[in-house]
């Protein structure tokens, strides 16, 4: 095994975040050069049918001159949504009474619709081949 595939395999330096089904791994690693670079993993459990597990995963790699550009607009996103959307967290996953809220929203918004003028609610048929 070459120098480099063993620096690749060394931990230099690592952080683990478990966010439920996800993981998030952020690793430093070395370049051929012997300069250090990151990669984050993202990793998700998925269960089959039969009981039995898989994890998929993703990896970006980031390099040095990448980081102050990737910090900013990361900052730049991170704070847009906080400021439109705040710290709660609003899904199907975390509120459970997320869906019948929907369903409840747009039953009414249908409902609304099709009292006023019942024509606007007929869809017609496509058929794609002929598109």
């Amino acid at each position: 095994m070459g120098n480099y595939e063993m620096m690749e395999k060394e931990e230099i330096f690592s952080k683990v975040l478990r966010a439920g089904r996800r993981t998030y791994f952020f690793d430093v690693r070395a370049t051929k050069a012997g300069d250090y670079y990151i990669t984050i993993t993202e990793s998700k459990k998925f269960t089959n049918d039969d009981g039995s597990f898989h994890y998929k995963k993703h990896k970006i790699y980031l390099y040095k001159e990448d980081f102050n550009e990737f910090n900013t607009i990361l900052k730049e996103m991170t704070d847009y949504v906080i400021s439109e959307k705040g710290n709660e967290v609003i899904s199907e996953r975390h509120q459970k009474d997320f869906k019948r809220d929907f369903e409840v929203t747009s039953n009414e918004s249908t409902q609304e619709t099709t009292t006023e003028n019942p024509s606007e609610s007929r869809f017609t048929d496509v058929d794609f081949d002929d598109i």
